[in-house]
């Protein structure tokens, strides 16, 4: 057994199930197959000892390791329902690699359907975890809006406001607000098994652009990302990976 101590390991939680869009993590997306650009990524950005799926779905664990990803256990059918969290998938699997392969330091959560994740985000947020007294570091992106203006429709089919004390405040007076990116999460190990909560004053945000943010759970979702990835292959090498 290596001497491990400091091992770093990226875990991309990659169920069967989904229903919204199914087969989405081995869907193609832009010529590969979507969790293709989440190992890539992490290979490409050299900094992990072992890259883990964890995945309950046989051709998704043969088209993980097709592309370079280790897939040495097959997560439990309770852990791969539409209601578990992904805390519990990320312990599950530290327990297991750490019983292959010893203790671990460093723990990165990395979503499958995350393709546009550069390595120097990865690199980026091991730097931070490294540099602040910090638990976790995970990426963020700004609301579009200021959610102090936001509205709602009310039973009758009328608008009203959230928050109607900021009726008369300007946009640019109100204070930013952000929004998890759902890209990765940077954690040491025992802040993930300790279930420390992610949301909180333990954490640093890694602030990525809002063109480089996208979520993935409906066809209307896959398609802007499409049109979003292809729009930035154009003007930056690293999304022709």
């Amino acid at each position: 057994m290596q001497n491990l101590s400091n091992m770093k390991i990226a875990v991309i939680p990659a169920r069967g199930g989904s229903k919204r869009i199914p087969r989405k993590n081995i869907k193609e997306f832009c010529g590969k197959p979507m969790i293709a650009w989440s190992i890539e990524v992490a290979k490409a950005s050299g900094l992990f000892d072992h890259i883990i799926v964890s995945t309950d779905d046989a051709e998704i664990a043969e088209i993980a390791k097709t592309w370079g990803a280790e897939v040495p256990f097959t997560r439990p059918k309770e852990l791969s329902d539409d209601y578990t969290a992904t805390r519990p998938v990320v312990n599950h699997a530290i327990r297991q690699i750490e019983a292959i392969h010893g203790s671990t330091k460093l723990v990165c959560c990395l979503y499958a359907t995350a393709p546009f994740v550069q390595a120097s985000d990865l690199k980026r947020g091991l730097d931070m975890l490294n540099a602040r007294e910090c638990e976790f570091a995970f990426t963020v992106t700004s609301f579009p809006y200021p959610i102090q203006r936001a509205l709602k429709i009310t039973a009758d089919g009328r608008i009203a406001m959230f928050y109607p004390e900021n009726l008369s405040s300007r946009s640019q007076d109100l204070e930013k607000a952000y929004h998890d990116a759902g890209q990765f999460y940077w954690g040491r190990t025992q802040a993930f098994l300790n279930d420390v909560p992610t949301f909180s004053q333990a954490s640093v945000p890694i602030i990525l652009p809002t063109y480089r943010v996208q979520d993935i759970d409906t066809p209307e979702d896959w398609l802007r990302a499409e049109i979003l990835f292809r729009a930035l292959q154009e003007r930056e090498p690293y999304y022709s990976l």
